[in-house]
């Protein structure tokens, strides 16, 4: 089976390896260009194409595929390969209409959410801000809409209770390999049974923002926990910015923002519970354990924090 392969970030590298690693035929690669980055802007390539150039497999990076001579030159290369299927993880740009009827066995898409729930861009991280106890990947037909396309294979997983969007990340990337292998496994052995997605079911995960991330004491321990497993809280601390990027609930509870275990780094939240901070980062300083940064900063009970 000819494949090409659409996607960009680090959640996108481990379907892209397990194709190589099951011996399929990868005449390209699409994914983003190059991007600068650090102090002195240098270029660099998107995890997908380092993956990518390990297997010596050639990569394209067109800018768009809807427009401009990137586009014809993409629609001609794709049309050279004349590829069995193309598969989508993650790639960061909408496929036209022509792509995806190009290919004998279409377009494959895997995402990160058990369909028609948490389509859209940040499936990981609204499941975890909504509370959601599961969530899975779904590998799925594409079309025009937005993750609307029949439903193929999903795979579920219980989320942890204290679980970062991180963690949860990487587990559903390793899950979505095997999602990919065994939908085109079905593929060749015409056993899909592919599923109509419930509209009245779905939900969309819009993309995160920057201002979701400031912790609202006022609101139940579990959303505060939830903001900081799902996107990394921060709040002021002494007027300065604390990261927070792991946190647990705890029962002890106070005025709302304030510190109520001065020794666990406790704050007290809305609803009578309060929130243990593990890891915090505080501005200026490294990422760490609350007991480090503790050593070598004092807090005091009743401090607000915010």
């Amino acid at each position: 089976m000819k494949i090409v392969f659409m996607g960009t970030p680090d959640f996108s590298v481990p379907c892209l390896k397990a194709l190589a690693e099951n011996k399929y035929e990868i005449p390209a690669v699409f994914t983003q260009p190059d991007k600068p980055k650090g102090r002195g802007y240098k270029m660099i390539p998107p995890p997908v194409k380092a993956c990518a150039l390990e297997y010596n497999i050639p990569v394209y990076q067109p800018l768009s595929l809807r427009k401009g001579d990137d586009a014809e030159k993409t629609m001609e290369i794709l049309k050279n390969i004349s590829p069995d299927v193309i598969i989508v993880v993650a790639y960061g740009q909408i496929l036209p209409k022509e792509i995806l009827e190009l290919p004998e066995y279409g377009c494959i898409n895997i995402h990160a959410s058990l369909l028609p729930q948490y389509r859209g861009a940040a499936p990981i991280q609204r499941c975890i801000l909504d509370g959601m106890k599961k969530t899975g990947v779904t590998s799925m037909m594409m079309e025009e809409g937005l993750d609307t396309g029949d439903m193929l294979i999903s795979a579920e997983t219980e989320i942890g209770e204290n679980e970062t969007a991180s963690e949860l990340h990487d587990r559903l990337s390793e899950m979505g390999a095997k999602v990919l292998i065994e939908t085109l496994k079905a593929v060749e052995n015409d056993t899909l049974e592919p599923k109509k997605q419930d509209d009245e079911k779905s939900n969309y995960a819009k993309m995160i923002t920057k201002d979701m991330s400031l912790l609202d004491f006022n609101k139940s321990a579990q959303e505060v926990h939830n903001v900081i497993r799902g996107i990394t809280g921060f709040t002021m601390l002494d007027g300065k910015r604390l990261k927070i990027y792991r946190s647990c609930i705890s029962d002890r509870s106070g005025e709302p923002g304030t510190v109520i275990d001065e020794k666990n780094f406790t704050v007290a939240c809305g609803d009578g519970r309060g929130v243990t901070f593990l890891e915090v980062q505080y501005e200026g300083s490294k990422r760490m354990t609350s007991d480090n940064f503790l050593r070598g900063r004092k807090i005091t009970k009743g401090q607000k924090l915010g």
